[in-house]
């Protein structure tokens, strides 16, 4: 069932939000939120990057501008050595309203919230000589 939350009252019923839906979480994720020490989150992403050449920062609702502040400052720390890639989405999300009293019946809202996802990577580096410099060299040494 779905509820408006413009017709509840806030005395009849309270409002117990659910955790969003979470993947399965990789080595290399960090997902941001707004409590957490922002030179905390930093340090971790730089500790990753370093091991792995990888990250990626998730951020949902409030944290997004987090989220990004977080990989600009990172890309800014790699000096031209790291690149990003953004994905954007939406992320539905539940919650319950509990009624207060017994005569009550709960209920459910349903909203949706955006989220970010920043890929922050350092680029490999192609040792090979390609296909046109290969050419080029045999023509030199004719």
């Amino acid at each position: 069932m779905q509820a408006s939350s413009s017709k509840l009252d806030t005395e009849e019923y309270t409002l117990r939000k659910r955790l969003p839906h979470r993947y399965p979480q990789r080595h290399n994720d960090v997902y941001i939120s707004a409590k957490t020490n922002f030179k905390a989150q930093e340090s971790k992403c730089l500790k990753l990057l370093d091991a792995g050449n990888e990250v990626v920062i998730h951020g949902l609702g409030r944290a997004v501008n987090r989220a990004i502040n977080l990989a600009l400052q990172l890309k800014s720390k790699g000096v031209g050595t790291v690149n990003l890639a953004v994905q954007t989405s939406t992320v539905d999300l539940i919650d319950d309203l509990v009624p207060e009293t017994d005569d009550g019946e709960p209920k459910t809202v349903f909203r949706s919230n955006s989220a970010v996802h920043i890929r922050i990577y350092r680029p490999v580096e192609n040792t090979e000589p390609s296909e046109k410099e290969t050419r080029s060299a045999g023509k030199e040494k004719l």
